[in-house]
Order: structure tokens, then C-alpha cells, then sequence
């Protein structure tokens, strides 16, 4: 999953993110100011809609509330692209044409651009509202660097947006080329699979990542560990890396009865039939980086 028209459905951003112009002293006031600027607003996990696969972006002027302000980039015809960022209410915020919907629900239909900045917007605007705080000495910090970074005032210390890396493995048989292994949670309905996935561990390689998380949650050791792709992931903050695996023995797949509640073989036709909806197998949302991994095994592209 290198080639520009292959990465996930979040990682395929394509316009500028300038971050040379963060630095710009009153760069956000001055852009706000601008009517040529664009600006995506995000309350909770969910964004605007113009039609079904494309965001609404609105003006300045029209942001409502008193909102989180960050800077995004520019896009192809060199308009300053803005966040703003408000909590999630049980009401929208404004009426948008097609409504408002989270970047789990839309993520996957959006084009290259809108689905790029839907997820940079996601994920900054949460650290902008979930950690205004010093987490050395407890003050509030100011923003700066147009979003991108906080100063605390009283101790000094810089922070900045949080990224917590991920593995996220689909572990092919060491027999049957056509048979994927998959993980139901203990918090999903029966009939849901997907990959199996875990933070890594301080001190801890992606590799060992992987193979630790397969051993725990699935029980199999595994070989043949092949990077395939990384996808952001704001829930709540994730770099999600992919990866497909072989299992040693096929017949040692256990679920850990803690964290997953079942492990099964599908054969290549189940996955097919659940990439298309049919059947009662349900698989991850187009938006997710497990839904790669899992369509190009079935398509033989992994």
C-alpha cells in the first residue's frame, strides 16, 4: 500500500499542510479575517456535509460559538484552510446540506482532500479541547504556533499534539492460502470481525508489537510479519500500522476470553460475501485501515 491510489482511505492527504506559516505571528487572526479562507468545522467527531461524500466548508464569519481555532494548510488554489473545533452537543450546530456525520460513517466515500483534512482536523481538535492543561505543573497553557502547540506560563514546557502509535495485524493461514484469521471483541455483537490490534509498549518494537498482540489476543505465534500501511486514527488519538502475518500453527488460534470473545477462519467467499454486505459476517467501515488490510487480502493485492 505505497502508491498514492493505494493507501488507506485517511492517508491519502493531498494538499499543503505550509506548516512553515505556523510560526507566523496573528496568523490565525489574520486569516480570519480573510473571506477567501475555508474553514471545517468539527463539534465532537462529527463534521458537516455538502453532499453525502463531500465536506462543507463555510466561512469565518459563519463559525458559530466560541470555538477552538487551528491552522490546516492551504489547498490547490492556495486558500488558507482553518479548523474550528467545538464540543459536541445532542444538537448541530448549524444546518449543513446534507447534515453532519462522524469521520467513522464518512471517512471512507470522502475524496482525497476533504478526507485528509477531516482526519488532521479530528485529531488536532481534540487535543486542543481535551488537554488545555500543563501536564507537568498543571496550568493552563496558551496556543501557539496557529494550533499546533501549547506554552505552559508558568513552568515553560512546550507540548504538543499526542501520538500514540498502533499495530493492527490480519493473520493469514500457514496452510491455506484462502483462509484469513479474525477476532470478534468483547464489547461487539457476535457476528463482528476484524484484524487484531494493541498499542505498542514503551520500549517496544512495531515488530514485537505485533507479535505480542497475536499471541495475546489470538494466541498464535506468527511469521512472515509484512508492513503494508499506516492510517491516523483520532480515536482518540492512534497511528494505526498495518500489517499481514502468517501463523505458525493454524490450529493453535485461541481467543483470550478477556479482550476477544471469539477468533474464527473465514474462507476467502465469507470475506467476499462480507466486503459486499451480504451474509451475517459483519466487517470494519471503509474509513478504517482494517478494512484495507482485510479487502486487499481478498483481492490478492496484499
Amino acid at each position: 500500500m505505497t502508491a498514492p491510489g493505494d493507501l488507506p482511505a485517511l492517508a491519502r492527504t493531498v494538499f499543503d499542510r505550509a506548516a512553515a506559516e505556523r510560526a507566523t505571528p496573528g496568523l490565525i487572526e489574520s486569516l480570519r479575517t480573510d473571506a477567501a479562507s475555508r474553514v471545517l468545522v468539527v463539534a465532537g467527531d462529527r463534521a458537516p456535509l455538502a453532499e453525502p461524500a463531500r465536506l462543507h466548508w463555510v466561512a469565518p464569519d459563519d463559525v458559530p460559538g466560541d470555538a477552538e481555532w487551528a491552522f490546516l494548510g492551504r489547498s490547490d488554489d492556495g486558500a488558507a484552510l482553518l479548523t474550528a473545533v467545538l464540543p459536541a452537543q445532542d444538537d448541530d450546530h448549524f444546518a449543513a446540506p446534507s447534515g453532519w456525520a462522524s469521520l467513522r460513517a464518512v471517512g471512507g466515500a470522502l475524496g482525497d482532500a476533504d478526507a485528509g483534512a477531516f482526519v488532521e482536523a479530528l485529531a488536532l481538535g481534540r487535543w486542543l479541547l481535551d488537554a488545555p492543561f500543563c501536564p507537568a505543573c498543571g496550568a493552563r497553557t496558551d496556543i501557539g504556533d496557529a494550533g499546533w502547540s501549547r506554552r505552559c506560563p508558568s513552568c515553560g514546557r512546550q507540548h504538543f499534539p499526542r501520538t500514540d502509535p498502533a499495530v493492527i495485524v490480519a493473520i493469514t493461514s500457514a496452510h491455506d492460502p484462502d483462509l484469513l484469521l479474525l477476532g470478534s471483541n468483547a464489547l461487539w455483537g457476535a457476528d463482528r470481525f476484524s484484524c487484531f490490534a494493541g498499542f505498542v509498549e514503551a520500549g517496544e518494537s512495531l515488530e514485537s508489537a505485533v507479535q505480542r498482540e497475536v499471541a495475546e489476543e489470538a494466541g498464535v505465534a506468527v511469521t512472515e510479519v509484512r508492513y503494508q500501511g499506516s492510517q491516523a486514527w483520532p480515536y482518540p488519538r492512534s497511528l494505526m500500522l498495518g500489517y499481514l502475518a502468517t501463523a505458525a500453527d493454524d490450529d493453535a488460534a485461541r481467543a483470550d476470553g478477556d479482550e476477544i470473545a471469539a477468533v474464527r477462519w473465514f474462507t476467502r467467499a465469507e470475506i467476499g460475501a462480507g466486503l459486499r454486505g451480504e451474509g451475517d459476517l459483519v466487517l470494519p467501515g471503509a474509513a478504517s485501515i482494517a478494512h484495507r488490510l482485510i479487502s486487499d487480502w481478498h483481492a490478492g493485492a496484499a
